[in-house]
Formats: structure tokens, sequence, C-alpha cells
């Protein structure tokens, strides 16, 4: 993942990845080193990147050869708590904190993700319903106005004073410039300008910290970094 992410796959590989061959949300077999992968072009941290594939016995391989290749290009290994930063900074759920099979996919703001002018599947007609009564709660991207505090989850959201909320997942946002979280607003009847234009703060250990709000991702909304 990131902005060399190509650049380093075309050092190991004779395929071509290009946005013609390999767009976003496309995969393709491809050589890797001295052995066969698949490759994913997606990404859960808001970067250009790929997932990347192999059978157990070429993961080391696989490894050796990417890690080798990228020394010269600022290669890092990053962990855990550095792919929650970014994905967070960039509103991306995760399921089981954000997104859990008791909550709706309109609300969190995943509509998009599902086609329901396909055959009938369940949950079709719960999805055409929350469609036109419009969300019930909606999933907002939460910054902290004050860099020092830091969130994790489970933090009070406060809507104009009262606690409507819980802040589902959190983390630092190092390239925000401050601590940033995910959570639902309820909103049933509201447009999503009135849920805008709340103030809204966040209860760290007791203290209240004004916050701003997005439903757009305020890292890259458009994904422009992502389909480079």
């Amino acid at each position: 993942m990131g902005p060399n992410a190509r650049k380093l796959l075309e050092k190991v590989s004779p395929n071509d990845f290009s946005n013609a061959v390999n767009p976003f949300g496309t995969a393709q077999e491809i050589e890797l080193g001295m052995g066969l992968a698949r490759v994913h072009r997606v990404t859960y941290v808001g970067e250009l990147g790929w997932e990347i594939y192999v059978s157990a016995d070429m993961a080391g391989h696989a490894f050796e050869t990417l890690h080798a290749a990228g020394q010269d290009m600022g290669l890092k290994l990053c962990g855990m708590h550095m792919m929650d930063s970014c994905r967070i900074e960039k509103g991306f759920r995760h399921f089981g904190h954000d997104i859990t099979c008791e909550d709706h996919v309109i609300d969190a703001g995943l509509g998009f993700a599902v086609k329901t002018d396909k055959p009938a599947f369940i949950g079709r007609d719960a999805v055409l319903a929350r469609k036109a009564s419009g969300p019930r709660a909606r999933m907002l991207q939460f910054k902290l106005t004050d860099p020092e505090p830091l969130l994790y989850h489970n933090e009070p959201i406060l809507r104009d004073g009262e606690i409507v909320g819980y802040i589902s997942s959190g983390s630092y946002g190092h390239t925000l410039g401050a601590a940033v979280g995910l959570g639902y607003v309820p909103c049933d009847g509201e447009t999503a300008a009135q849920v805008l234009a709340s103030q809204y703060e966040i209860d760290v250990m007791g203290t209240r910290v004004r916050a701003e709000v997005s439903l757009k991702p305020m890292y890259d909304p458009k994904s422009e970094r992502v389909k480079v």
C-alpha cells in the first residue's frame, strides 16, 4: 500500500498493473519473483495498493522478494494500529466495531454497495424500505478540534449538549492532525444537512471536546489516491 505500490510490484513482476489492465476493484493472477500470486486491487488504508494472496509455501519467498525490492523505495513494515489509524481517517468501516449484523446498511452509509435491482435476496425489502424512509441514524466521522486528546472507542457522543451515541472506533489521525473516530447519530426524519448543522462534542475521560463532523471521508473524500 502507498504511492509507490505500483512501482514496487512492477519491480518484482512482469505483469501489467496499470488502470487499463488492473483497475480498482479487480484481481489478476501474476508472476511474483519465482512464484505465482493473485493480487486484488483494493485498499483498507485509503492509498493506492494491492492485497497479495499466495499459497502457504510461497509466503516466505513473496515477502522476501517484495521486502528486498523495496529497500531503495522507502518501504516500511507496518502493523495493525497503523492500518486502523489510516482506515478511520478514510472513514472505512470495520465489521465488529462500526458495523454488525444488527446495523442497517443504509444507516452505515453503505447503501451504494447493495444492488437492489438484482434478483431477490434476504434483506432486500428492508434495504428498499429504509432507502425510501431515509436512515434512522447516520454514521459520522468525528475529528477533535484539540489535537491532544486521544480516541479509542466507546467515548460518548454529545449533540447540542445531549448524549446521543458513542464512538464505535477511534484512533489518532496522523495525516489529519488530531484524533478521529466513527459513530452513529440518531436522525429519524432529519436531513443530512440538519444532522451536520448541530454542534458536536466527544466526552474524553470526563472532558467534553469539540469535534468537527463529516459524512464524507475527511481524508481524500473522492478517493483520488486510491484510483490513481
